[in-house]
């Protein structure tokens, strides 16, 4: 097989993201007709009879890495119950296989993402009972290639204002072409 260019890994790992809308767990609601198992709590139970659990999963890339970000509502006897932060941290680790499967299935080719860091867990209540939970992992995309950090471009404001003063510091200042001749004489 061919190398996969970075591009076409990023939008293959796009395209398994955008593969997991919510829906795609029921073969009556997937397009394709194919169940997709991401691991979310919202797939569990029938959709249009059970109470809906609001979750979900978004992408971003940069350099040679994914950040995989989660976000759910909770109730507060979930974040005290303890272990809370190892559910969450399964919970993107099955977010992480589901993209690496679909990512599979898509282009035929297998993507490996190794966690970078720490998971980073922010729990914020809304009322008494309910809360939301915001996570994300950062991940390095296998077969990507980081990417040099440049020098800036732009040099530094100050420096060039200052060249720019030092430039023209010497230059006559044309006469305003308002002011009446009559009037400098006075």
């Amino acid at each position: 097989m061919a190398e996969s260019t970075t591009l076409e890994i990023i939008q293959g790992l796009a395209q398994a993201a955008a593969n997991a809308y919510d829906g795609a767990h029921d073969e009556r609601f997937s397009l394709d007709g194919q169940a997709r198992q991401v691991g979310l709590r919202r797939e569990e139970g029938c959709p249009i009879m059970d109470k809906r659990v609001n979750d979900g999963f978004s992408v971003k890339f940069y350099s040679n890495c994914i950040i995989i970000n989660y976000q759910s509502d909770v109730r507060l006897k979930e974040v005290y119950a303890g272990k809370f932060e190892q559910d969450i941290e399964r919970q993107l680790n099955e977010i992480k296989k589901f993209l690496q499967k679909e990512y599979k299935a898509i282009t035929g080719n297998s993507v490996t993402l190794t966690k970078q860091g720490e998971v980073k867990v922010l729990v914020q209540s809304t009322s008494r009972v309910r809360t939301f939970v915001q996570a994300y992992q950062h991940y390095k995309i296998s077969k990507v290639k980081e990417e040099p950090i440049l020098d800036p471009a732009v040099e530094d404001s100050r420096a060039i204002t200052r060249k720019f003063i030092e430039k023209f510091k010497d230059a006559k200042r044309p006469q305003n072409e308002f002011i009446k001749k009559g009037d400098n004489e006075k």
